[in-house]
C-alpha cells in the first residue's frame, strides 16, 4: 500500500497551509489543488499568492493543477484536507469548514481506488475518526476500512517563516492502520528533507498538534501576566528578559498580542474536549483569559500614559510581523478599546489586504499615514517596513506632547530626542 509517484493527490483548501503543501507535493506527484474560492484560484493561476507564502516564479513553474470545481478532483488516491478550524463567538470549535470539505470529498471517492482521506486541519482528538469518518460513510454510502481509509498529519506551517517551510520540517503522520501510515510516510517523506514521525494513532497525532500551540499560548500568557505585574513596579519587561535570558535554560518567550489562526484558537479546541469529558482545564483557560485581555490592557495603559484621547496611529493590523495574515488579529482589541476611550484611530499596515481588513474588522486601512503627526503612535506589529523608518520620519509622526508606544520594543537603541516613549 506504499504511495507511488503515479498516484493522484488532491489538496483541499489552498490557504497558508494548503498551497505550499500542494506546490511541494506537485514536485513528486500528480496534484490537484481544490479551493471553493474562485477568486483565489484565478489569482493563483495568474501567479499571484496574496498570502505571500509561494512566490510567482514557483507558482508558474509548478505542475500543480488548480480548480474551484469539486468534480475536477474526483477519483483521486489521496485527499488532504487543509481547511481552517476556527472558533465561534463563544470560543467553541467551529467544525463547519471541515464538515463541508468532508462532504465534498465524500462525493468524490472512487471505492475502486481505496483512497486515503488525510486531515491536516487542527482539531481535538477524535474528530477525524469519530466525526469525519462516519460523515464520509453517510454521504458516500461506502465503508471505512474497506472502501476508503483515514489518516492525520498535523500542519506546522508558520506564516512568513522561510526557515521552517513544509519541505524542511518533520511531518507527523498517522493512519488508521499500519499500511495507511506507511503510505502517508512515503508520500510526505518525498517532500520533506527533515523526515517523518509515525505517531502511535490518529488520536495521538491530533493531540500532539493541539498541545503544540496550547503550550506556546500558556508560556506567552505567563509573560503577559508578569508584564502587567512589572508595569505596576515601573520595571520594563524587556530589561527583565535580557537579564533572565542569560540563564542557560531560560525559555525565550516574549509578551504581546496573541492572535492568528493557531495559538489564539487551538487551546479552545483542547479545552472544549476536556469539558466534554467532565474535566475543568484550569491552566489552559487561564492562559487564554490572560492573552485575550492583553489588548484592552495595552490600550488602557497607553491611554493613561498619554492622559487624554487624541489622534492615534496604529501601525500594523496583521496578527504577526512581516505577513499579511489578518486572521484573529488581536490588534483589533487595542483599536476597539482605544475607540471606546475616545481616540480617533487611523490604522496602517503595509502588507494587509484593504478589502480583507474592511470585511473582517470594518476598518479602512490608510494608504499613506505618514504625512501627518499624531498624539499617539502605537507600533502594534513590528513589520520590517516600520523598522526601516529613519529617526527623523519616525519622530515626525509624534506631535508635540504626544507618545510613541512601541509594543515589541522595535526601536530599542534609537535616540529619538524629544519623543516620549512607552513600551511593555
Amino acid at each position: 500500500m506504499n504511495a507511488s509517484r503515479s498516484e493522484q493527490i488532491v489538496v483541499v483548501g489552498l490557504g497558508y497551509v494548503g498551497l505550499p503543501l500542494a506546490v511541494a507535493l506537485a514536485r513528486s506527484f500528480g496534484v490537484i489543488g481544490l479551493d471553493i474560492d474562485e477568486r483565489r484560484v484565478e489569482e493563483l493561476k495568474l501567479g499571484v499568492d496574496r498570502t505571500h507564502e509561494v512566490d510567482g516564479e514557483a507558482l508558474a513553474a509548478s505542475p500543480l493543477r488548480l480548480t474551484s470545481r469539486a468534480a475536477d478532483a474526483a477519483g483521486a488516491d489521496i485527499y488532504i484536507v487543509t481547511v481552517p478550524t476556527p472558533v465561534d463567538g463563544d470560543n467553541k470549535p467551529d467544525l463547519g469548514p471541515v464538515i463541508s470539505a468532508t462532504r465534498s470529498v465524500a462525493s468524490l471517492i472512487d471505492p475502486a481506488r481505496k483512497p486515503i482521506i488525510v486531515y491536516e486541519s487542527t482539531v481535538y482528538p477524535g474528530v477525524t475518526e469519530d466525526i469525519c469518518g462516519p460523515l464520509i460513510e453517510k454521504v458516500s454510502g461506502l465503508r471505512r476500512g474497506r472502501d476508503f481509509f483515514l489518516g492525520y498529519s498535523p500542519e506546522r506551517i508558520n506564516p512568513g517563516d522561510r526557515e521552517h517551510s513544509v519541505d524542511r520540517i518533520v511531518k507527523v503522520v498517522a493512519g488508521e492502520n499500519e499500511a495507511v501510515t506507511e503510505r502517508l510516510a512515503t508520500m510526505y517523506g518525498a517532500v520533506t528533507s527533515a523526515g517523518v514521525f509515525r505517531a502511535a494513532s490518529i488520536k495521538t497525532a491530533e493531540a500532539a498538534k493541539v498541545i503544540e500551540n496550547a503550550q506556546r499560548d500558556i508560556n506567552i500568557a505567563f509573560m503577559n501576566e508578569i508584564t502587567q505585574i512589572f508595569s505596576r513596579l515601573d520595571i520594563s519587561i524587556w530589561e527583565v528578559l535580557a537579564a533572565a535570558g542569560t540563564k542557560w535554560n531560560f525559555l525565550p518567550f516574549q509578551p504581546g498580542l496573541v492572535g492568528g489562526h493557531c495559538i489564539g484558537v487551538d487551546p479552545y479546541y483542547l479545552s472544549f474536549r476536556a469539558q466534554q469529558l467532565g474535566l475543568d482545564p484550569h491552566v489552559i483557560l487561564a492562559g487564554r483569559s490572560t492573552n485575550d485581555g492583553m489588548g484592552a490592557w495595552i490600550a488602557e495603559r497607553v491611554h493613561a500614559r498619554l492622559g487624554r484621547p487624541g489622534r492615534t496611529l496604529v501601525m500594523g493590523l496583521a496578527f504577526k510581523e512581516n505577513v499579511p495574515d489578518l486572521r484573529n488579529s488581536r490588534v483589533i482589541d487595542v483599536v476597539r478599546r482605544l475607540e471606546a476611550l475616545g481616540h480617533e484611530i487611523t490604522v496602517h499596515d503595509p502588507l494587509a489586504d484593504a478589502a480583507e481588513a474592511r470585511h473582517e474588522y470594518g476598518i479602512d486601512l490608510a494608504a499613506d499615514a505618514f504625512d501627518k503627526s499624531y498624539d499617539l503612535v502605537l507600533v502594534a506589529v513590528p513589520h520590517a517596513a516600520y523598522a526601516e523608518l529613519d529617526d527623523e520620519r519616525l519622530a515626525g509622526l509624534v506631535a508635540e506632547g504626544g507618545l510613541l508606544a512601541d509594543l515589541k520594543h522595535l526601536y530599542r537603541g534609537r535616540a529619538l530626542p524629544g519623543v516620549e516613549r512607552w513600551t511593555l
